[in-house]
């Protein structure tokens, strides 16, 4: 059984365009400058429908990590255990994303990298050094 894929929609497309091309693009609001993750079609913070696109320098810091035991469905059984994380990147914003190379906890420097699935490309994080 293959690993289900994210459908692109009109919100999102830049996004999954942006890992296929493996820059992790987040949107920032012309408005409040704040950035924010996942893409939405206004600002979570004002609002506001002006929002840009930017590409993040691909690392940050585990804020939270969980050890997951058993998988969500059958096609992530070979990888059982793995880690989840929720990860503060250094631009201001937050995601989750499975830890590849290496156990992370809490304050582990992490960077982004991706796996293909399909013909989808998927954002992970990995320990950096």
């Amino acid at each position: 059984m293959e690993k289900p894929v994210p459908r692109p929609n009109a919100d999102s497309a830049p996004f999954w365009e942006g890992c296929a091309a493996h820059e992790f693009r987040f949107q920032r609001c012309n408005s409040c400058g704040k950035p924010q993750f996942y893409s939405r079609a206004v600002c979570a913070h004002c609002q506001a429908t002006d929002l840009s696109w930017e590409v993040a320098a691909g690392e940050g810091t585990v804020h939270s990590v969980t050890t997951v035991h058993r998988g969500p469905s059958v096609a992530f059984k070979e990888d059982s255990p793995y880690q989840v994380a929720l990860v503060d990147m250094d631009e201001g914003f937050r995601f989750m994303a499975n830890v590849r190379g290496g156990e992370a906890e809490i304050g582990t420097p992490v960077r982004v990298i991706y796996e293909k699935r399909g013909d989808q490309t998927i954002p992970q994080v990995e320990i950096r050094g």
